[in-house]
């Protein structure tokens, strides 16, 4: 998306600001003029009240990486919108160590930090989140995590932001659209808008010639036996997710 043109003050004729109580002298019964010195730069004013960009939160979980490399590139789309930027989370996984050993999961990249509470998402303007399937739906530390936004639900704090979803697979009857679509219910109970793509990301949703994760309700992956890795198909998926959300997210924002 093209970067909106805001207007500008000119440099060379600031405009000034004056005091409500400067004196008010008169000339020979000419137009009033005001004595002050109360003079501001509007530009510096706004200088110093920088502009909030609107934040997505990109909240997942990934055992192999797969999720994880669609939710960098969902950043990337996010952030090529103006005034929109995407913040990266995990959520806490629920596996003891011994056994993400024995199932051969790779160590999380600390880059990343973990979502600190289920609260942390009343900050955000609009969500995706991303899960591997476990037989057509979310993977239980997901669900886990959104069985700890009780309070959120109680004091609705969620109602009418924004939220999709994005998924990996192990194999193409693996639950690219169950996944999604099962995940549906917990956005309804907390009043949220479900946004998928459809059909929006053009030809690429039509491609017959390659294997290809992904769905009108979100970008998604093949995972295989965890060795496949995405491909940049469904990588280019993925960030038009997130370009798309933020659209979505910058429209719906309080003027």
């Amino acid at each position: 998306m093209g970067k909106g043109g805001g207007c500008v003050p000119s440099k060379k004729k600031l405009p000034k600001i004056v005091a409500d109580d400067a004196p008010i002298s008169f000339q020979n019964n000419a137009t009033p003029t005001i004595e002050t010195n109360a003079a501001v730069d509007v530009l510096s004013i706004a200088d110093s009240h920088p502009v909030t960009k609107l934040k997505i939160f990109v909240v997942f979980y990934s055992m192999y990486g797969h999720v994880e490399c669609l939710a960098r590139r969902i950043k990337k789309g996010v952030n090529g919108v103006d005034g929109v930027e995407a913040v990266l989370f995990r959520v806490p996984e629920t596996l003891p160590e011994e056994v993400l050993s024995q199932m051969r999961a790779p160590p999380k990249d600390d880059e990343i930090p973990e979502i600190g509470s289920a609260t942390e998402l009343a900050e955000a303007d609009g969500f995706l989140f991303g899960f591997p399937t476990r037989y057509g739906c979310m993977a239980a530390q997901m669900k886990a995590f959104f069985d700890s936004t009780g309070q959120l639900w109680k004091e609705q704090r969620l109602a009418g932001k924004p939220a999709g979803f994005f998924v990996s697979t192990g194999t193409q009857g693996g639950g690219q659209e169950t996944t999604a679509w099962t995940a549906i219910t917990q956005l309804a109970h907390h009043g949220m808008l479900f946004i998928p793509i459809g059909y929006t990301f053009g030809a690429g949703m039509f491609e017959m010639d390659s294997i290809r994760g992904g769905s009108p309700y979100g970008a998604g992956v093949f995972a295989g036996d965890g060795t496949r890795e995405p491909t940049e198909m469904e990588l280019a998926l993925a960030e038009h997710q997130g370009n798309y959300m933020a659209a979505v997210v910058k429209r719906l924002a309080p003027a």
